[in-house]
């Protein structure tokens, strides 16, 4: 799938849908800081590229007292529903960019589900964003040949949050089928993983690393989707290489009758050790109970190679904490092995360490 380079691209023929939610009616247990602060970096973006205004709908449930700029619609699904269903059928163009940051789920059918702004425990109001997809790929819009799709959000599988009802259902109406659209998806994560979010910056990685790439490109408001994900994989795999995160983001390339998926290169623990291997090794640790104190993580560091962990970028939470720590470990079978010596010296339980001996057995031959 191509894109026309950004100089036949007017800027007055680029639409955006843009939606940030960070305050839930769920409460502020759902609160996430992040995803509207980074919908209005986007918004900044297209309006430096000469996008008008009038082309922006912006979305926004930002937390807290603070009030964005440029002026918002609320971020609950009937106004997100109408915009997807009405409101963009009404528009003309040649490039659609829909943007998403939020809280997100994985359901029983493997579709991504989006919640919205006024999402409760009892009631978790959704888009689905297959059912959004196809809808803006039928002839239910006109034109916008070219869609790039933007999505922060989790894919954690559903039943393991342990809600009291099912996700409510909707699919969205789709007219008939074209050959006019090619969509590109730039998921944050893939199935079953979280998308990792800063709260003390106020932004999500994924999001994050699609504006820097954005603003260090250069381009105009229509990029091709590919070099674009190729310049965001490039520094997720800086982010894996230093421990500070475990997701895989997803380009998924549509058009009619094709479909292309494209993901990072399966992080490496070190050198050696795939995602796989170096996931059981972590999984392993959570069963000891003293990985979940940040001074007994801190008890069993010191008891490490200095020249391993000297360098070795801390997390206050356990599982990225851990997964630093075996990736510091990663190069040589024998630092991996004065790893499970470390540990065994901190918990004897002949259990674990089988488990532990196991694992680590599973990530050194990798």
């Amino acid at each position: 799938m191509t894109y026309r380079s950004v100089t036949d691209v007017d800027p007055a023929r680029v639409t955006a849908l843009v939606v940030g939610v960070e305050h839930y009616a769920a409460g502020d247990g759902w609160r996430l800081p992040g995803p509207a602060c980074d919908a209005l970096r986007f918004y900044a973006w297209l309006r430096e590229r000469g996008v008008p205004e009038s082309n922006i709908l912006l979305h926004l449930s930002p937390a807290g007292d603070r009030q964005p700029g440029p002026a918002h619609r609320p971020a609950d699904h009937a106004t997100l529903r109408d915009a997807l269903v009405r409101e963009l059928s009404t528009r003309r163009g040649d490039v659609l960019w829909v943007w998403w940051g939020g809280h997100g789920v994985l359901d029983q059918d493997e579709r991504v589900r989006l919640y919205c702004a006024d999402a409760t425990a009892d009631d978790r109001r959704n888009i689905d964003l297959e059912s959004a997809r196809r809808r803006l790929a039928s002839d239910a819009l006109a034109g916008f040949g070219h869609q790039t799709w933007v999505v922060d959000a989790c894919q954690t599988f559903d039943e393991r949050h342990g809600f009291p009802d099912t996700l409510p259902t909707e699919h969205l109406p789709a007219g008939g089928r074209t050959d006019v659209h090619a969509q590109a998806l730039l998921l944050a994560a893939t199935r079953g993983q979280r998308a990792a979010n800063d709260p003390e910056r106020r932004t999500g990685l994924f999001s994050d690393l699609v504006l820097k790439t954005l603003d260090q490109t250069g381009i105009g408001a229509a990029p091709d989707p590919v070099p674009l994900f190729a310049g965001v994989r490039a520094l997720v795999e800086r982010e894996w290489a230093a421990g500070r995160t475990e997701q895989l983001p997803t380009l998924i390339l549509k058009r009619p009758g094709h479909e292309e998926t494209l993901r990072p290169a399966a992080a490496r623990a070190g050198n050696r050790g795939g995602l796989a291997a170096l996931n059981r090794v972590v999984d392993v640790l959570l069963t000891y109970p003293l990985t979940h104190s940040l001074d007994e993580r801190q008890t069993l560091v010191l008891l490490l190679e200095p020249r391993l962990t000297a360098q070795m970028r801390r997390n206050p939470a356990a599982r990225p904490d851990l997964v630093a720590i075996v990736r510091a470990h990663g190069n040589r079978a024998d630092d991996l092995w004065a790893l499970y010596e470390a540990v065994a010296s901190l918990d004897s339980d002949p259990g674990r360490a089988a488990e532990l001996r196991s694992a680590i057995d599973g990530l050194a031959h990798d």
